[in-house]
């Protein structure tokens, strides 16, 4: 299982040229909103292998780490992409679809928490 501490160098074993601000090293949120921009690079760059490795890397965070690695994956990094499309003024066409299983529950979780379908992230996944 991943931890916290462990966020950071799982995000660089995988991706070797992602390097996030020095001054960001230890807050998680930080980390993963900077990867959030990295990934969309990827997105952009129309590059299929490192967007599958990407995609892979979100659904291991989500599938693999302890709780409060996995909401980080979804308000951090999920919530960050979302987020940065908006800022960038660009809208994820075809993004989501390719999101594994448990990652793409999580991005519609965020999706009807912005459209205030639900109350919160995860209402919808409660039982």
């Amino acid at each position: 299982m991943i931890s916290t501490e462990h966020i950071l160098p799982t995000l660089v074993d995988v991706f070797p040229a992602f390097a996030p601000d020095s001054e960001s090293v230890d807050l998680p949120y930080v980390i993963l909103g900077e990867f959030a921009s990295f990934v969309i690079d990827i997105y952009e760059a129309g590059d299929e292998t490192e967007l599958r490795k990407a995609v892979e890397l979100i659904e291991f965070l989500h599938t693999d780490g302890d709780s409060f690695v996995r909401e980080a994956a979804t308000i951090g990094l999920l919530e960050g992409i979302q987020n940065s499309w908006l800022t960038r003024g660009a809208i994820p066409q075809g993004f989501e679809d390719s999101l594994l299983p448990e990652s793409r529950v999580w991005w519609d979780s965020l999706n009807g928490f912005w459209s205030r379908i639900i109350p919160h992230v995860g209402a919808d996944l409660q039982k």
